[in-house]
């Protein structure tokens, strides 16, 4: 038996069971703001133990981190723009801004990576200092957070050309909408109090 569509509300609401996976979805990123509310936390007790080893203003490079900032944040608007377009009824649109979405993810990503080999290569390993560590271990976990982003709307829009877009597709695509707004907004608090704040310290 279909389930019963409710035609006032936006496509991804339209059904109990989305309504459901919809809250249950905000449910799980209260755990994981309470995962990343602990790491910053740990951070924040061993932020300032360098054991003689490189200090924030030895190895972060304040040029390549805007332009981490930049993409992710660009990022973020143009999933905001896909969520739109999915609101108009506009495949095409949501999957154009979708695929853009993913490139600046993935373009985040590659420079996070470049980031951390130029860390690696000034001799700031886990290894070297508490500092290192609780900076790799924050960063490397919001980094593998994109990266399965990543892959999930790549699976989405494999769906959606398939399917096109119908109550099931778009409440999956609010979802990772809200996925990564979250990560966005995780990153602004790294940028803040672990780029920012250490470097003008």
């Amino acid at each position: 038996m279909s389930a019963k569509l409710d035609a006032t509300l936006p496509l991804e609401y339209q059904t109990e069971q989305n309504r459901l996976n919809i809250f249950g979805f905000w449910i799980f990123l209260g755990a994981e703001i309470v995962l990343f509310a602990t790491l910053f936390a740990v951070y924040g007790v061993l932020g300032e133990r360098h054991a003689g080893g490189p200090t924030p203003q030895d190895i972060f490079i304040l040029k390549d981190i805007l332009i981490e900032t930049v993409l992710l944040l660009t990022s973020s608007f143009t999933c905001g723009l896909a969520i739109y377009e999915m609101r108009r009824a506009n495949l095409k649109g949501l999957l154009t801004w979708l695929v853009i979405t993913l490139l600046l993810g993935a373009g985040f990503i590659y420079m996070e990576v470049t980031e951390f080999i130029h860390y690696v290569s000034e001799g700031a390993t886990m290894q070297t200092s508490a500092f290192l560590s609780s900076f790799f271990v924050l960063l490397g976990t919001h980094g593998l957070h994109v990266s399965l982003g990543i892959g999930w709307a790549v699976l989405i829009i494999i769906q959606l050309l398939q399917r096109g877009l119908t109550p099931v597709t778009a409440r999956k695509v609010f979802i990772i909408g809200l996925y990564w707004h979250f990560l966005d907004v995780v990153w602004i608090f790294i940028f803040t109090f672990v780029y920012l704040a250490r470097m003008v310290s």
